[in-house]
């Protein structure tokens, strides 16, 4: 009989793997192009075992890396079997993906040896290694490719699983094709192969870790890890007291007249097993909120990850161990499992924030006393671009696009006020410096402060939000998709809710109020003012605060 890894060495392994990850990173985000990867930094890194199993994740994006899996299992359905030096991209949602900016890159890497078993043979290689980075435009019907769309295919240019690299030759016909159909094909020249450097860089570290520990040693080792998550996270879901908990929280609008979108959840705890019932979520819907299973299981994922932090005091290894004990249930056709090609660009980055609300809201009843209020709700999701006047290396009249993020107030908890003006739950991204956007971009940043009191009052205070304005000096086409404009963050425990957000057009002296989402034409001098949600109270306030 083997005996179980020492534990001091499963720690060891588990750094070594999350090193390979956390390397891939630094790597993509110093060698990118777009001040979205190398400043805000929103792309996420992982390895993979050969069967498509999650071993390590770096500390990036929750909803990227919840979500990956799925990557890596399209890549394998479509593209076995593999050879040393293939790399296959993908963005399709509806094969793996998320939204079609997230360009998806798995790479095999393939150790040499039949010594493990399976690995390795039948064109399996013995581990992969992924990335999966926001492109700041991938095509579509407008700049950033975040529009007010009604269907995929105004959304961007869609690429299902193919092999962008074979046998280490690049299939130069695929990459002239992502080339042609995007705003900014150099800048996507730039990520794309950043993101090729991180898997060289991957699949180099996982060679050493396997010459210094030998394949055998590594894999079992990494299997060990896969069963300790599970082990971890099946010990945080028994001391969630058994019961059947519900919630629902609502999506403002889908951008295109619909009433507010329900989003309803039941939690059933039953021993070590998580049960998240999204039955009674609204139909899919015509706008771009509609998100794809992938997302719904990142998202809960996420949050028992969160609440086992607090309950076990240790982090989790995050790999495909932590997803066994739960188990995640859509309705078909409903906003949470949309059939194509119906449009899903703000699935990923709204609506994955209202299924964490919802999810924390049920769970709230069973840990009173842990879970905290609802934080922003939002990504606050900024596109523009246009025309680049100004004669630059490349000339006059170079196309520019640019996405953004932008943070806000943190929800209180039971024993700390909110954090103000931050990226919360499934953004995990950093700011834009104004010098960066400023220097990148035809535009002033004319103000950028915390949103002084929108954070709901408490015995714990939530956080403040953002204001954010930006003054264009030149003709750029816009688009704004932002939620909690018309419902605020909630409560909990007699708190009081935070701000709901603003959208405000300053043109020619006039203050003009913008919907959450919304397209416009923005000519030279004209301020968009972006004020972002803040988070939610936590227990009522002192007596005479109210």
């Amino acid at each position: 009989m083997t005996a179980e890894p020492a534990a001091a060495t499963l720690s060891i392994f588990n750094h070594l793997f999350a090193s390979v990850a956390e390397e891939m990173g630094v790597t993509l985000g110093r060698a990118a192009y777009s001040p979205n990867i190398k400043e805000r930094l929103d792309f996420s890194c992982a390895v993979f075992l050969g069967d498509g199993r999650m071993l390590a994740q770096a500390a990036h994006i929750p909803v990227h890396l919840g979500a990956m899996p799925a990557s890596v299992q399209a890549a394998i359905t479509r593209c076995t079997p593999f050879t040393p030096g293939d790399v296959v991209i993908l963005n399709d949602p509806y094969l793996g993906g998320t939204h079609l900016p997230d360009v998806t890159l798995v790479s095999p890497v393939f150790i040499g040896s039949q010594e493990a078993g399976w690995e390795g043979s039948a064109g399996l290689p013995h581990f992969f290694v992924a990335s999966r980075a926001h492109h700041a435009d991938i095509g579509g019907m407008s700049p950033g490719s975040m529009p007010l769309s009604t269907e995929i295919y105004q959304e961007g240019l869609i690429i299902p699983p193919l092999k962008l690299v074979a046998a280490g030759r690049r299939n130069d016909a695929v990459w002239q094709l992502i080339l042609s159909n995007v705003r900014t094909p150099a800048e996507r020249e730039g990520d794309l192969t950043a993101q090729l450097a991180a898997h060289t860089i991957g699949q180099r570290r996982l060679v050493e870790i396997v010459g210094r520990y030998g394949l055998a040693e590594t894999l079992r080792q990494a299997h060990a890890l896969i069963q300790y998550a599970e082990k971890l996270t099946r010990a945080a879901v028994a001391r969630i007291p058994d019961g059947r908990y519900t919630f629902c929280d609502y999506l403002d609008d889908d951008g295109q007249g619909s009433p507010p979108l329900p989003v309803m959840v039941a939690v059933i705890v039953s021993g070590e097993e998580l049960v998240a019932d999204f039955s009674g979520t609204a139909p899919a819907v015509r706008g771009n909120l509609n998100a794809v299973p992938a997302i719904v299981e990142a998202a809960v994922a996420y949050c028992l990850r969160c609440l086992a932090l607090a309950l076990l005091e240790t982090e989790l290894p995050m790999n495909q161990g932590a997803f066994v004990p739960v188990h995640v249930y859509v309705e078909p056709n409903s906003l949470l499992d949309p059939r194509p090609p119906h449009a899903v660009a703000a699935g990923n980055v709204e609506t994955s924030q209202r299924v964490v609300d919802t999810v924390f809201g049920a769970l709230a009843q069973a840990l009173p006393h842990l879970v905290p209020a609802a934080s922003q709700g939002t990504m606050n999701n900024l596109t523009f671009g246009g025309l680049q006047e100004q004669p630059g290396p490349d000339g006059p009249n170079q196309p520019f696009a640019y996405y953004e993020t932008i943070g806000g107030g943190v929800g209180a908890g039971p024993s700390a006020d909110g954090g103000h003006g931050l990226h919360v739950h499934m953004s995990n991204t950093h700011n834009t410096p104004v010098e960066a956007l400023e220097y990148n971009f035809p535009l002033r940043v004319a103000e950028y402060r915390l949103r002084h009191d929108s954070g709901g009052r408490g015995q714990h205070r939530g956080g403040d939000g953002l204001v954010r304005a930006i003054q264009f000096l030149q003709p750029v086409s816009a688009s704004l998709v932002s939620e909690r404009r018309n419902r605020p963050p909630y409560a909990l425990q007699g708190g009081q809710p935070g701000a709901p957000g603003r959208n405000t057009l300053l043109r020619q002296g006039q203050a003009i109020s913008l919907p959450g989402k919304v397209s416009l034409n923005l000519e030279p001098g004209d301020t968009l003012l972006i004020e972002t949600p803040g988070g939610g109270g936590w227990g009522r306030p002192p007596a005479g605060t109210e």
